[in-house]
């Protein structure tokens, strides 16, 4: 048997992750994520995909996240007909996450054909809402630790990744005639010291192994971020408002045992919070579903002391909720998807509350090259919003340690948890510079050999005659 690796994304960028693994002619697509970010990459969403989709016998997802698997009901709608393997919180995330993207990208078509912004004259969406729901059948979901038989050849396992819930690691076990051998996928690994999310679990060994970078050049992010955030609160809180654009799953999550933190120890005024997202609520519930895969203690959820129900947050669902908020000038916090900015409620807030000297706008995620919030973060006076420019007159601040993505120190962690170095390591999931810095050190701190950088669309045969 022959095995080989194709980069389909995530490859020098953090979006549209997708690897296709080749076992002489039968293939595994190892994520399924959008292009988000840079022109240049958004528009691969609209391309051809690389191969038929039809050829591909199934699709094995690390997590929900949309950079993940945002690409399926695409996918499905050209011709894929396999199963999509998971674990089980992931089954249920993506079925929240896949119809808000439709629905979003139906109402996006709509509010550009209606105002006119769009270059095409009849604007349409990647995938629909009935696009998305196509998808559902097909996912077939696992425990954590559970092996599972694809094929003869093939087996997998899911492995905690901390990150978000969910969130796997993935060990993919391939037996040739001769021998056996063992490739890994990092996905997204998550903090070692997280309120919310148990630190990655350790894997010991590999042949081939391919890990995340997204924070690869950036060492030390704070892992104690509730002092900056207060200080952020109250900076702003009494004459303006605090909008935080966060992924309603993770983000928000861990934003709001902060917020409930210092409220509960008055270190911030009593101010309401309010979760302007139709997801909010279907997300937290499943906190509740899985108790077993996080790290909240067990009866959260049943004494009382539920930081998700604190009585300050208050989760909005309608349109005309969201449009309320509009009116308040200060003494709030408004938390709104998506986290980079590339669509979603948080573009009305944001073409609202930009041009407001009062207002402070607050990132607490990594922000992707190309996107809203990479460039309000470096510093852009104006940014379009529905085709037209709005003038950036209000604070930005970051909280790096907010992230839900390992820093540098925690990847070299993680990684020195293999008894051996991998044959090939190969860095994804990355910015071009964050990949090659995190590769660096891999190579001369580990002294770990063939740790390779992949380009888009890069094939790399892995093994031959096994």
């Amino acid at each position: 048997m022959n095995v080989r690796l194709r980069f389909l994304g995530a490859s020098q960028t953090v979006t549209g992750s997708k690897y296709l693994l080749e076992l002489d002619e039968y293939k595994v697509l190892i994520d399924c994520g959008l292009f988000q970010g840079k022109k240049e990459l958004r528009v691969l969403n609209w391309d051809e995909f690389p191969i038929d989709p039809s050829e591909i016998n199934c699709v094995v997802l690390t997590h929900a996240h949309i950079d993940h698997t945002g690409y399926l009901p695409k996918l499905v709608r050209e011709g894929f007909k396999g199963d999509i393997h998971c674990t089980h919180p992931t089954r249920d995330l993506v079925e929240i996450l896949l119809l808000d993207s439709a629905k979003l990208q139906e109402e996006e078509a709509e509010y550009a054909s209606k105002k006119g912004y769009s270059k095409h004259e009849k604007p349409k969406p990647l995938y629909t809402v009935e696009d998305a729901e196509s998808v559902f059948p097909l996912i077939k979901s696992y425990n954590f630790a559970e092996v599972i038989t694809i094929s003869n050849e093939l087996k997998i396992r899911f492995q905690r990744a901390g990150h978000i819930l969910g969130a796997a690691i993935v060990e993919v076990f391939v037996r040739g005639d001769n021998t056996s051998k063992k490739i890994v996928f990092s996905g997204d690994l998550g903090r070692y010291v997280d309120p919310i999310m148990p630190p990655p679990l350790s894997i010991k060994d590999a042949d081939i192994l391919l890990v995340e970078s997204t924070y690869g050049n950036r060492d030390n992010i704070d892992t104690s971020p509730e002092k900056e955030l207060g200080r952020i609160i109250r900076h702003t809180i009494e004459t303006g408002c605090l909008l935080i654009p966060a992924f309603s799953v993770g983000r928000t999550q861990t934003v709001l045992y902060y917020l409930t933190r210092l409220l509960n120890k008055k270190e911030i005024p009593n101010v309401p919070i309010y979760i302007d997202s139709p997801m909010a609520i279907d997300v937290t519930e499943l906190y509740r579903k899985y108790e077993d895969c996080h790290s909240l203690s067990g009866n959260i959820f049943q004494n009382g002391q539920n930081f998700l129900d604190h009585p300050n947050i208050h989760y909005f669902q309608t349109q005309d909720q969201s449009i309320a908020l509009n009116q308040i000038n200060k003494k709030a916090i408004i938390i709104s998807a998506s986290g980079m900015i590339t669509g979603g409620r948080i573009l009305h807030h944001l073409y609202n509350r930009l041009p407001r000297p009062e207002d402070t706008v607050l990132f607490v995620g990594y922000q992707s090259e190309g996107t809203r919030g990479r460039d309000l973060l470096e510093g852009a006076t104006s940014v379009k919003i529905f085709g037209v420019p709005v003038t950036v007159a209000a604070n930005i601040e970051s909280v790096a340690g907010l992230s839900a993505h390992a820093d540098q120190d925690e990847l070299l962690r993680w990684l020195s948890g293999f008894q051996d170095p991998p044959k090939m390591t190969f860095v994804v999931h990355g910015e071009k510079e964050s990949s090659e810095v995190l590769a660096s050190l891999i190579k001369d701190k580990m002294e770990w050999h063939n740790v390779i950088v992949p380009e888009y669309l890069e094939s790399v045969v892995l093994f031959k005659g096994i």
